[in-house]
Formats: C-alpha cells, sequence, structure tokens
C-alpha cells in the first residue's frame, strides 16, 4: 500500500471512516464531500494508483468492486437507481489516486451531471 495513501490509510485503520460495507478485497464509506444524498466510496484493501493504472490480474478485484456496489446500492434502498462512476486521472476528476467508485443515488441522476 501506498505511504502517503489517504485511501491506503483508511483500509490499513490508521484513519477512521464509517465503513458501511467490507469484505475481503474492498470496503464503502460515505463520501466526504457528497455529490447526491447518497454518496458512496468503494475502494480496494490494496494499492491501484487508478483504473487505467489496473493490469490484467487485477480483473477479479474489479469485478469485486462492482458487486460490492450493487450490493451496496441495494442495502442502502437504492431501488429506484443509482450510478457508479470512476473517475480516473486528474483530467478524469480523480483527486484520490487510490482507485475508488462513486456509487450515487437518492435523486434522479440526470446527464450531464449538475
Amino acid at each position: 500500500m501506498g505511504n502517503d495513501c489517504l485511501f491506503c490509510k483508511i483500509a490499513e485503520g490508521k484513519i477512521p471512516a464509517n465503513r458501511v460495507y467490507e469484505d475481503e478485497v474492498c470496503l464503502a464509506f460515505p463520501d466526504i464531500n457528497p455529490q447526491a444524498p447518497t454518496h458512496v466510496l468503494v475502494i480496494p484493501k490494496v494499492h491501484v494508483s487508478s483504473l487505467a493504472t489496473a493490469e490484467d490480474g487485477h480483473t477479479e478485484l474489479l469485478g469485486k468492486m462492482l458487486a460490492a456496489a450493487a450490493e451496496i446500492a441495494q442495502r442502502l434502498g437504492l431501488e429506484r437507481g443509482y450510478r457508479v462512476v470512476v473517475n480516473t486521472g486528474n483530467d478524469g476528476g480523480q483527486t484520490v489516486h487510490h482507485l475508488h467508485l462513486h456509487v450515487l443515488g437518492g435523486r434522479p441522476m440526470s446527464w450531464p451531471p449538475g
């Protein structure tokens, strides 16, 4: 895991977070700057910088993260729908360089966002 990575520190338990989901490969917690009534981040417990740096060996991890996102949405009552977003790289809006999914819901998710 990355020494200065905020999400690695959360995964290691060095920084507390309200864990709304956890399994052997990932965990989820509310975003501190929510963009929707429900806004949860799903992170892998191992450090992967972004979707762009994920390798063939991460395929199972990526699938488990998406399955976790679906389970979290169900647990949080997002039966009317939700959005899963992956920001990748600086131009893609990624501010923490540790792969993470945004699960957003609780309101109609218009396109374009905003």
